[in-house]
């Protein structure tokens, strides 16, 4: 429930300041009054949605500003991943990320968004255990969570899915090579392109 209304809170169905009833999304969800709560308590801690003592929750004003800066810590974030992981990963997690990579390239071919981004989600997280660094995988989680229903929001724009593969396709050859810099640089890059689909929802275009 929480990633339903965070997806129509970046694509706009909701718009800052806009108020979240309890009961109306209830009813909505056709669910209990609980499960409403919890949801807006994880978007409260991931900045999309404001609290407000005995007033209700309201969707909360993303400035443009702020997501541009999550990103950026996002990308360099992602960037140290994919160098450690050309660095660190085993012949055996190298190989499960090629793999992996080829496949997902049907998804594209199918236009199947839905396919796509859970594969996503799998790629990244793959990065992160690659890097082998404790530390760097609790930051990295942690942003990839406040981000993840804008990173998701890039899927709608045009023809998305195909660069996002081309995208992951430089990654991935500089972490099979051994290539540290050129995969820390493509990961960056990588995560960078996202900021159009936040830049959409910050301004309300």
């Amino acid at each position: 429930m929480a990633r339903a209304i965070a997806d129509r809170i970046v694509t706009g169905s909701f718009r800052p300041g806009d108020k979240l009833d309890e009961v109306s999304l209830a009813a909505d969800f056709h669910v209990s009054r609980t499960p409403v709560r919890e949801a807006l308590g994880q978007l409260s801690a991931m900045g999309l949605v404001e609290r407000r003592p005995n007033r209700g929750a309201i969707v909360a004003t993303v400035t443009l500003e702020h997501l541009a800066s999550m990103f950026e810590s996002m990308a360099e974030l992602e960037g140290i991943c994919a160098r450690f992981s050309a660095e660190r990963m085993s012949p055996e997690e190298r190989g499960t990320l090629e793999r992996e990579h080829q496949d997902s390239a049907g998804y594209v071919r199918l236009g199947s968004e839905e396919d796509y981004e859970a594969y996503n989600t799998e790629f990244h997280s793959r990065l992160y255990v690659g890097a082998h660094n404790s530390h760097v995988f609790e930051l990295v989680s942690l942003t990839r969570s406040r981000l993840a229903p804008f990173r998701r929001a890039q899927f709608r724009l045009a023809g998305r899915l195909s660069k996002s593969w081309q995208e992951h396709d430089l990654i991935v050859t500089a972490i099979m090579r051994g290539d540290a810099a050129a995969a820390g640089a493509a990961a960056r890059a990588h995560v960078s392109i996202v900021s159009e689909a936040s830049a959409v929802f910050a301004t309300g275009e």
